[in-house]
């Protein structure tokens, strides 16, 4: 009986921490005393592709085995 009232309290508090935890909490605004300078990409660009629209015919057939069985 105790150990029942024991554990309910142990899970009460629980929910009482989850739900303190999920309060929004309103975040700092930024400074904007000094400019915004972003800094070049060290990266090299993509290289664009051709996209390809059509199915290779192998494919195509190894989808209708598939469906099949």
């Amino acid at each position: 009986m105790e150990r029942e009232r024991q554990q309910k309290l142990e899970e009460e508090e629980e929910i009482k921490r989850l739900r303190k935890e999920l309060i929004p909490k309103a975040q700092l605004m930024p400074y904007f005393d000094r400019p915004f300078v972003p800094r070049r990409s060290k990266k090299q660009p993509t290289v664009p592709r051709e996209p390809k629209f059509c199915i290779p015919r192998h494919k195509t057939i190894k989808s209708l085995y598939q469906q099949r069985g």
